[in-house]
């Protein structure tokens, strides 16, 4: 078993996860509350999910709250939604599967084991949003019960082929070896290209896709999952968008993208034009917030350039009188879910 410790380190109150072998040092000490054991690798199989899972409550764990900017806090964007033993993730960010294998034993959570997770859903195809891609559709793929499902914009069956090819030297490897593979066409990964509307309905589940602004980067879209006791709307990367205000009205939880005024007024006129284009600023969302008044607005995907983080929420504030969170990776929510 590794435990793994987690210490606010930044000013600005960011978490930061260490490993630490077991057992190290003999002394408690204040840290060591905020310790959990996880435990060392290990392969995980299942036919179905359990009927604990089935009847578990829709949660929403943040896998990755990051940018393209390198971020030793934040893993890439990505969210996991949990409904009835499978686990649906919202783009695929660099670090995600391994945020993913956390909360997997965090929370108790057997679908988000990596080969376990059945499908991802990719707001647009810039690479901090698909970066983990490749190991989500590709860890263990000889285990995998059946292959990874993706859904995302013109391209996404481009970079699954291109996964393939990628990692062909590994699947010949493996297949034509004496190792023992389970699922010999495991490593394909079921590409679909979407358009706006219901891409899947599973029982209560529905997971709708909704064209948004985001620049010349076209097209993008933002999601809405709904659920028999959840309703959940992930905006992706984009403008003021008056879909994401339609289409968040008076949901459980609005995950949307920000970018913090101050920071922006920091960067140059060439990036302030670009940005202006393709993210939403605190103020732009504080407006859009006012229209859809969610239950709770979840920021992510924050780009603070040299602010501290928490004054974006103050600059929300300025605008917005609704209950703001400003994420964390392995934030669970509703929170009263929590583990």
């Amino acid at each position: 078993m590794n435990r793994i410790n987690v210490r606010a380190l930044a000013p600005a109150g960011i978490l930061l996860a260490m490993l630490l072998p077991a057992g190290s040092g003999s002394a408690q000490t204040a840290e060591d509350e905020f310790a959990i054991a996880l435990p060392s690798a290990r392969i995980e199989l299942r036919e179905a999910p359990s009927a604990s899972e089935l009847l578990a409550p829709t949660q929403v764990v943040v896998l990755g709250t990051g940018t393209p900017i390198p971020d030793a806090f934040r893993a890439g964007s990505s969210i996991a939604v949990i409904h009835k033993g499978e686990s649906y993730l919202f783009d695929a960010g660099a670090g995600a599967v391994r945020n993913a294998v956390i909360a997997r034993y965090k929370y108790d959570i057997p679908s988000l084991y990596p080969s376990l997770i059945c499908c991802v859903f990719f707001t647009h195809l810039h690479s901090d949003h698909t970066m983990d891609f490749a190991e989500l559709a590709h860890t263990l793929w000889w285990r995998r019960n059946a292959a990874l499902q993706a859904w995302g914009p013109r391209g996404i069956e481009e970079i699954a082929s291109g996964l393939l090819a990628m990692n062909s030297v590994d699947i010949e490897l493996r297949s034509s070896g004496v190792q023992p593979v389970q699922n010999p066409e495991g490593f394909r990964v079921a590409a679909r290209t979407i358009a706006p509307g219901v891409l899947l309905e599973k029982d209560d589940l529905v997971i709708e896709a909704f064209a948004v602004d985001h620049g010349d980067v076209s097209p993008a879209y933002g999601f809405k999952i709904t659920t028999d006791d959840l309703s959940i709307v992930i905006s992706g990367d984009t403008t003021f968008s008056e879909a994401v205000a339609e289409k968040a009205r008076g949901v459980d939880l609005l995950f949307h993208e920000v970018i913090s005024q101050q920071g922006l007024a920091r960067n140059s006129p060439g990036f302030q034009r670009y940005h202006d284009s393709a993210h939403t600023t605190s103020a732009e969302l504080a407006r859009l917030a006012n229209i859809a008044r969610p239950g709770l607005l979840v920021l992510y995907h924050g780009l603070f350039y040299g602010t501290e983080e928490e004054l974006v929420l103050d600059e929300i504030a300025d605008g917005y009188d609704g209950e703001v969170i400003l994420a964390d990776d392995l934030d669970v929510f509703p929170q009263h879910r929590r583990r």
